[in-house]
């Protein structure tokens, strides 16, 4: 079951359904079209190559601009002034490629322009190398850049989910004038999926009367821009943007849960960790063993009060994710010391000489060490 806090999920259009085998990665550019996207700007980095590939191969075929720019970093800044005009408009990368857009992230955090941010993660710290893992959880959801801003991060673990992801992505993205992340990762982007091309139907959006079109344009009102229009203190704009992400964060609340109640040991992950979690559920349901999950959909806001409720029963919990450990530190600070939080992280990897998955199995042989009073 999927939830979200402040509502049930966005309708569903029932137009003829139009059916593909992609990869994660093509899902990307299909999500776009189908948000209303035109404009994208990008850099290739492995592993989201064919992201740039799908948008110079495709997207002008459905009247959208491609520009390959010099780097990470003039592309975020062509983003910048792309959602300044008003247009819906992203960007893609990977890890040390997201690095250097974080400057501009704060630029457009503190602007309040929306757009779409799409990192397909890799291994490091730094160069690391080009093999798949989960390791920019704390880059993404705490903010790269400077200033203490929020975006909201949304995690997809299907080829499906990125391409509805990054429909929601856009429309929150208008919604509250910020950008948004969708967080993925090699191997997310790398697998290939049937895909169904289903167009999301959200509700109406103001107009972009805040958009620079220019004085002398018919209907231009805006050639400039300013953080502190209408509000004629520093500090009130800050606390414009504090109340805007505690909006967020009250109403943007996304994640699944599967039978956690009554369940010994829950399991916590996200991404393409999330689908071996799934497997190993199977197993352990085959065993008789009370295991439950909950996959966070929006790394932030992350689903405090789900993980608090069932600390506070009791419940262990076991945080699966392909990194040393981040994710985990949000599942910690949410139990807030009412329950067990064990981590089964990057030296999960079934062949951790050749960068391999953490595989059910893996996972399964953790749970019993888990329920058995074994786990470090």
């Amino acid at each position: 079951m999927t939830q979200r806090a402040g509502g049930s999920r966005e309708a569903v259009s029932t137009t003829t359904v139009q059916r593909l085998f992609v990869q994660g990665n093509e899902a990307i550019g299909w999500g776009a079209v189908h948000a209303g996207c035109r404009h994208f700007f990008g850099y290739p980095i492995t592993p989201q190559n064919e992201v740039t590939e799908w948008f110079a191969r495709e997207f002008p075929k459905f009247g959208g601009i491609f520009v390959q720019s010099e780097a990470e970093g003039g592309s975020i800044n062509l983003v910048t002034g792309a959602a300044a005009a008003g247009v819906r408009v992203m960007t893609s990368t990977s890890s040390v490629g997201w690095c250097l857009m974080q400057e501009g992230m704060a630029h457009m955090a503190n602007a309040e322009l929306p757009c779409v941010v799409v990192d397909v993660q890799r291994s490091g710290p730094g160069q690391g190398g080009t093999q798949h893992a989960q390791m920019d959880y704390w880059q993404s959801v705490w903010g790269g850049g400077n200033g203490g801003y929020r975006n909201i991060v949304l995690a997809p673990h299907s080829v499906q989910e990125t391409f509805e992801h990054i429909q929601l992505a856009f429309y929150l993205a208008d919604k509250y004038r910020n950008p948004v992340i969708i967080l993925s990762d090699g191997l997310v982007g790398q697998v290939a999926e049937p895909l169904e091309l289903e167009p999301m139907e959200f509700p109406p959006l103001p107009e972009k009367d805040w958009a620079l079109k220019g004085r002398g344009r018919k209907g231009g009102k805006n050639n400039h821009m300013s953080n502190l229009n209408a509000r004629p203190t520093y500090i009130g704009f800050l606390q414009h943007l504090d109340n805007k992400w505690k909006e967020m964060e009250k109403n943007e609340v996304r994640y699944e849960a599967i039978d956690i109640e009554n369940a010994d040991l829950i399991l916590v992950s996200y991404g393409s960790s999330a689908r071996s979690c799934k497997g190993a559920l199977k197993m352990a349901k085959e065993e008789g063993l009370k295991i439950g999950m909950i996959r966070p959909i929006t790394l932030w806001p992350f689903p405090r009060e789900i993980i608090y409720q069932k600390a506070k029963e009791g419940q262990k919990f076991l945080v699966v994710e392909d990194s040393m450990g981040q994710m985990v530190e949000d599942v910690k600070y949410s139990a807030l010391g009412q329950g067990e939080v064990h981590l089964l992280g990057c030296w999960g990897r079934n062949e951790p000489t050749h960068g391999g998955m953490i595989l059910p199995d893996r996972i399964f042989e953790e749970i019993k060490k888990v329920l058995a009073g074994e786990a470090a």
